[in-house]
């Protein structure tokens, strides 16, 4: 048994969807980042950078893993499936994944902060992140002009990738002009284990949609925790 440490963000719905997908039997356990139960001292001891996600393999003597890429190739080697064994497919996979977490997810993450939720609009910041949001969607269109996946088949570089480029419309980044890219959303998309994937847990929100239903409680809590990051940094300097 696995307990997921985690909140409806794409991080944490990259967990989910593996953990689905590979059929492991799992206990959620959401945490509410708005109150800051990540960073409370029972959480820091699984993960020290008070981060979801994170999760304990409790069929490994209670053994926890952070970080949502390692948690990934965690769980790809525990089940011998999404990674391919052989050393130059097993490359091509992590390349696609660090990929994700060095480019998607950052430039993604700092677009919705700037986009969304930061206190003072900033347009330059707005704009260089989405740009840059934008310049790596089409990588991943130029390279899915040419393969039906990421890495050859099927695996958690596809599934890390996915996370975030489902919230485009979220982060303020248009898809248009990238068919190979919609193409590859949508087939993931469509996967029973993504559907299910996706609502562990359910956002307040669909991030996936631009529209404003829902948005307000969202946006406030999420501009709280922007603001109180700035304040614990402030505080050490």
């Amino acid at each position: 048994m696995i307990t997921l440490y985690t909140a409806a963000t794409p991080n944490g719905h990259k967990v989910s969807i593996a953990l689905e997908e590979l059929g492991l039997p799992y206990a959620l356990k959401v945490l509410d980042l708005s109150q800051g139960e990540q960073k409370r001292p029972e959480f820091l001891a699984i993960n020290p950078n008070g981060r979801i996600p994170a999760i304990v393999d409790h069929d490994a003597g209670d053994f926890a893993v952070f970080e949502s890429g390692a948690i990934l190739i965690y769980l790809a080697e525990k089940t011998g499936r999404l990674m391919p064994a052989d050393a130059k497919g097993r490359s091509r996979v992590l390349q696609w994944l660090m990929f994700q977490m060095g480019g998607v997810g950052p430039m993604m993450g700092q677009a919705n902060v700037f986009y969304r939720y930061f206190p003072t609009r900033i347009p330059a910041a707005i704009e260089r992140y989405q740009a840059e949001s934008r310049r790596l969607f089409e990588v991943l269109d130029t390279h899915l002009a040419h393969h039906e996946w990421l890495a050859g088949h099927y695996s958690i570089a596809d599934i890390a990738n996915w996370a975030w480029v489902r919230t485009h419309r979220w982060s303020g980044v248009p898809i248009e002009g990238l068919p190979h890219l919609k193409r590859w959303r949508d087939a993931i998309r469509a996967r029973p284990a993504v559907q299910r994937g996706i609502e562990r847990p359910p956002a307040k929100i669909d991030l996936s949609r631009d529209g404003e239903a829902g948005s307000r409680e969202f946006s406030e809590q999420a501009r709280s925790m922007v603001m109180m990051g700035r304040t614990s940094q402030e505080s050490q300097q």
